[in-house]
């Protein structure tokens, strides 16, 4: 009977008492490995739910966004489409290829105050931060979106299709 009494952590106090807690690391590459823990999980349940959604290749879109009233809360949303999505901050995308039933990650582009602050301090990024910082770059030129145009078949310098 006791076990059934258990209560949950709920994410509010989860929240609250991290926010009292001194953060056992700083580190961005360990603090990222923590948030991922279910993140191939995830991955692979919306490419089961996708496949019976479209014919042909797809893409998976992973959006990242902070509760509004806990800051310190992220949460990923994993979503299927059938074309490559515009490129925005918050956001992973993964390209699904059905005849070789393999998933290829395509880019990342982080917040808008990282990819701010990875564009000022391009030159000084530290080496296992650079290939984010290439995505930043990527994003801020322009060459993701001339990816996504291309994988959708549209023209470069048009929002037409070829």
């Amino acid at each position: 009977m006791d076990k059934k009494k258990e209560k949950k952590t709920t994410v509010g106090k989860e929240s609250y008492d991290r926010l009292l807690k001194t953060p056992d690391t700083l580190d961005p590459i360990e603090l990222q490995r923590a948030m991922h823990e279910d993140y191939e999980k995830n991955i692979n349940e919306c490419v089961d739910r996708s496949l019976k959604d479209f014919d042909g290749d797809f893409y998976i879109i992973v959006e990242t966004e902070k509760e509004r009233l806990m800051e310190n809360v992220l949460r990923n949303y994993f979503f299927g489409r059938q074309s490559c999505p515009t490129p925005s901050y918050d956001q992973t995308v993964y390209k699904y290829d059905r005849s070789a039933g393999v998933v290829s990650f395509l880019w990342v582009v982080p917040s808008k105050d990282t990819c701010e602050m990875m564009r000022d301090n391009a030159l000084n990024i530290a080496p296992e931060e650079r290939v984010l910082r290439d995505f930043v770059i990527d994003f801020y030129e322009g060459r993701l979106m001339k990816l996504a145009k291309k994988l959708n078949g549209e023209k470069l310098d048009s929002p037409f299709l070829a």
